[in-house]
């Protein structure tokens, strides 16, 4: 009796074991920090709310058991930010912009990091492969620097006369997808002027300079230069003349004539539910970084109007999204 009563107690034991656990954990409340590159306070993010509403589909509500941490800084200022968010212990860390990541994985290795990176975590050696990330971070890669060619073929199609144009990106930008680009604008019969700008005020002498080597078109390179100054691009964009196209959908939104790229909504709530496998035990290293599958078509047709295009029915039959 005296061994059935040990057996007894002892599988009680383990199977309570886990429940009591649960319970310990079921009163935390989670703390994720979040490092963003650009002023404070930022503008507001369009997509947060979609990895806000990821996390509270997997059990995590903000006020209730999940908290952010939010900073925000130029870059100058993000490996500061990063250290102090690590200080604060938070429980996972998150960045989307390349300086903002670069700031956090330096500031870590042993804090979970998810990133939404617009190229390749391998190549900027964030992580050992996709399938097998093997540290302390993992996430989605948008495959934004894998479209510069397609930009330019859209571009092409809908300015099939265009023998020149432009392509504007900071330094760090431009070089890795010189080569690339250019083999595709020769198949394309398209000659390819790179102007690099870095800061605000070399915007209006590259749209000058772009003007006096007579650009019919303009490519943007994924910068976070012209990520952050969209509606002014736009504008010089129309001012000049120059049919645009970037890989962020805010562009035409802001007034510029067209965007390809990832499906931004879709890549953030990816994000938000990697965030949530982690908090749940899952370990960065044993998550495959992810890769954008989904992307989007959008067309500014006002701005299009205006600059005297005419989109072919081809391009507004593929478009996801066309602004009036």
């Amino acid at each position: 009796m005296r061994l059935i009563g040990l057996a007894v107690a002892l599988t009680v034991g383990v199977i309570l074991a886990p429940l009591a656990a649960e319970a310990q954990e079921a009163g935390k409340v989670y703390r994720v920090g979040i490092l963003w590159l650009g002023p404070d306070p930022a503008p507001s993010n369009p997509f947060f709310d979609v990895f806000r509403q990821s996390l509270g589909d997997s059990g995590y509500f903000e006020g209730t058991n999940l908290s952010f941490s939010h900073r925000w800084g130029r870059p100058e200022r993000l490996r500061d930010l990063a250290t102090e968010l690590v200080r604060l212990k938070v429980d996972v860390l998150f960045a989307g912009h390349s300086p903002a990541i670069r700031a956090v994985s330096e500031a870590t290795t042993t804090i979970p990091i998810v990133v939404i990176s617009v190229g390749d975590p391998v190549e900027a050696g964030l992580v050992t492969s996709l399938a097998r990330p093997g540290g302390n971070i993992t996430g989605l890669s948008g495959r934004v620097q894998e479209l510069n060619e397609k930009l330019l073929e859209l571009l092409k199609e809908i300015t099939p006369s265009a023998s020149r144009v432009a392509v504007l990106g900071s330094r760090i930008s431009v070089e890795p997808h010189r080569q690339g680009m250019e083999v595709a604008a020769r198949s394309l019969g398209v000659r390819l002027q790179f102007l690099e700008v870095t800061s605000l005020t070399e915007l209006d002498a590259a749209f000058e300079t772009a003007a006096k080597a007579r650009a019919e078109g303009l490519v943007l390179l994924p910068t976070p230069l012209l990520t952050f100054n969209e509606k002014r691009i736009a504008a010089l964009a129309l001012q000049r003349r120059l049919p645009a196209i970037f890989w962020r959908s805010q562009f035409p939104e802001a007034g510029g004539l067209m965007a390809y790229g990832p499906d931004l909504a879709y890549v953030w709530r990816r994000a938000g539910a990697l965030v949530a496998r982690i908090l749940k035990g899952a370990r960065p290293a044993d998550l495959p970084v992810e890769q954008a599958d989904r992307f989007r078509l959008v067309i500014n047709m006002k701005t299009a109007k205006a600059l005297g295009l005419t989109i072919p029915q081809s391009v507004l039959g593929r478009a996801d999204q066309v602004i009036e």
